[in-house]
């Protein structure tokens, strides 16, 4: 893929993250809003102080997930 090319409208940004451990936390609400709820994954994320933006990006938005 040619990285000069702009991103397709609504997709993720291509900016490295900058904090692994929300990644990780990030990663383990994706996968309870798979397997439990998507009440279940908010109720998770937001105890770990993740901002709402990016809890409504992830769990409502999956194709603007950075990719893994």
């Amino acid at each position: 893929m040619d990285s000069t090319l702009p991103a397709p409208a609504g997709a993720a940004p291509a900016t490295p993250r900058q904090d692994e451990r929300r990644r990780d936390i990030v990663d383990v609400g994706v996968a309870m809003q798979k397997y439990a709820s998507t009440v279940s994954a908010v109720e998770f994320l937001r105890s770990q102080d993740i901002c709402a933006d990016v809890i409504e990006r992830v769990l409502g938005e999956p194709q603007r997930r950075r990719p893994t």
